[in-house]
């Protein structure tokens, strides 16, 4: 057997990729307008440091979630070559009030194998009805001489959290830090690594655990922490997280796409988790965009894996008594989210596998929950006003924890699929799969419809 053949079948058994992987192409782009106007227009198209880690099986997206979705098709042939449905932080601010008056600009991104000729990218939004239609296409030749191809240096080095396989046939979450200095690196990788282990404590991810690779990575911050606009506080953090997005001081997002992406890119990532390095009760989550939590607070896993759950599946929000920034909905339409419905149709309810012999819809103690709800919403509100110590909100929130399993363990239908009327936000007209699940409550479980999404994810992006 020759040499040259003896270094391969070598290479091969050693796991080493000898073969050129497919890269990764990034399209940056500007998403402007208001509530009733929106325009697109390219910023930059950039290959990224590492190969495209996506199961190039499973490069068509059937799961019908995402207020937007996006194509890339062949330019020539217009064969589907990727799709993916996602929603974005302009998506959920167009539903605020300020959308009504004041236009606005954000940066959002497009990953996808990057094609070997020219392709189309088509971007659609949902409509009135919830169905797609096509609000934006541009055309990318892989050969033009202004993609940017440059060889960036990483901000941090890459940890493995976590590595069960190739990244092609597991899902690749990155943890990414943000207001850790350099000397809190060791506290971010402590922190990550607790958060993985709360995910994996949890169904149904406990279950599908070597369906994962976890990565880390913490570009080191000039300054502890992350901006907190209502109290004074700013910060210059290396991705841009900040509490207060939209006007709710619980909510942290960031704004500066071009930052997250920047560190990002180091990593082989399917999903993002912002990790902030904070005491104050806080996160977020967009679907296929990213979820974010700050670390220290006492209820830090709770937050971690609810806001997992909108970016990973889509997972809407069940509660409806917290204050949000965004205006309710004028029409009622079923909801793309697996988690809620519109009821419109009882024969056509979309778990209706799930449910055994329960009322449709299905009675609650509802007003009580409301009554009790209430009074923790004025007393939380007076916290903030008041500027109290971040335990006072911690006792609070374990008081209205402890109070409301028990309220739901007496229900006649609890741990049962129904239909139960409170969800998105709105009292009246959209309805939730269980009376209680992380999804609504600080509890510690997803309900069975929430479990069955979050596997079919999983599903869609490993072979194991």
């Amino acid at each position: 057997m020759n040499k040259p053949l003896l270094a391969l079948l070598a290479l091969l058994f050693l796991g080493v990729n000898v073969f050129a992987a497919t890269p990764t192409m990034r399209v940056d782009y500007y998403h402007t307008g208001d509530a009733s106007q929106e325009i697109f227009s390219l910023d930059r198209i950039s290959i990224e440091p590492l190969p495209w880690p996506g199961d190039p099986q499973q490069a068509i997206d059937s799961s019908n979630l995402g207020k937007y979705f996006f194509e890339v098709r062949d330019a020539k042939t217009k064969e589907l070559l990727y799709s993916r449905g996602f929603a974005s932080i302009y998506g959920e601010w167009e539903t605020t009030d300020e959308a009504k008056t004041v236009k606005r600009t954000f940066q959002e991104s497009l990953r996808f194998p990057a094609p070997t000729a020219p392709v189309n990218i088509v971007l659609k939004k949902r409509d009135p009805k919830n169905a797609f239609v096509d609000i934006w296409t541009t055309t990318i030749d892989p050969a033009d001489q202004f993609i940017d191809r440059s060889k960036p240096v990483a901000p941090a080095p890459l940890i493995s959290i976590q590595k069960t396989g190739d990244p092609e046939t597991k899902v690749d979450f990155l943890i990414l830090g943000d207001g850790y200095t350099a000397a809190e690196a060791g506290k971010f990788e402590a922190d990550a690594k607790r958060l993985t282990e709360v995910l994996f404590s949890t169904s149904p991810f406990k279950e599908n655990r070597r369906s994962f690779n976890v990565w880390g990575l913490c570009p080191p911050a000039a300054e502890s922490g992350i901006s907190r606009p209502s109290t004074g506080i700013y910060r210059d953090s290396p991705i841009g997280a900040t509490y207060d997005a939209f006007g709710s001081e619980r909510y942290v997002l960031t704004f500066d796409n071009h930052a997250l992406r920047r560190a990002a890119q180091f990593a082989p990532y399917e999903f993002i988790e912002v990790l902030v390095n904070g005491r104050t009760y806080g996160g977020g989550g967009i679907f296929n965009l990213y979820s974010t939590v700050a670390s220290d607070n006492a209820f830090a896993n709770y937050v971690f894996v609810h806001e997992f759950g909108h970016h990973f599946a889509g997972l809407a929000d069940e509660y409806y008594t917290s204050s949000v920034a965004y205006a309710p909905s004028a029409d009622r339409v079923e909801p793309w989210e697996p988690n809620v419905t519109a009821l419109l149709d009882v024969g056509t309810l979309k778990w209706r596998n799930l449910v055994n012999e329960t009322p449709i819809p299905t009675p609650w103690n509802k007003e009580a929950f409301e009554t009790y709800s209430g009074e923790i919403q004025k007393r939380r509100a007076q916290l903030r006003k008041d500027r109290r110590p971040e335990e006072e909100m911690e006792a609070l929130f374990k008081e209205e924890l402890a109070h409301e399993q028990k309220m739901f363990a007496a229900e006649k239908y609890f741990g049962k699929v129904g239909a139960f009327e409170g969800a998105m936000y709105e009292a009246r007209g959209y309805y939730r799969p269980e009376v209680d699940c992380i999804m609504f409550s600080r509890t510690d479980h997803f309900c069975k419809v929430c479990r069955a999404a979050l596997e079919r994810i999983i599903k869609m992006y490993s072979r194991s």
